[in-house]
């Protein structure tokens, strides 16, 4: 009776689709962090720019 669940326990072992599956997850959580750096860079870049040419510009030429 023990040899049928020790051998199923052997095949569920032998079996790669959970480490695919974890392998997948570390691949997808770097991927959103490099996202999230990269997003966050761009955001910055943006809105240096913006608040420094466009609004700085507007507010100069309004107060003239």
């Amino acid at each position: 009776m023990l040899a049928p669940v020790t051998k199923k326990i052997v095949e569920f072992i032998k079996q790669e689709d959970g480490p695919t599956a974890v392998e997948y997850a570390v691949m997808l959580a770097l991927i959103i962090v490099v996202c999230f750096i990269a997003i966050t860079a761009i955001g910055q870049n943006t809105a240096s720019n913006f608040n420094s040419q466009i609004i700085g510009s507007a507010l100069k030429n309004s107060s003239s």
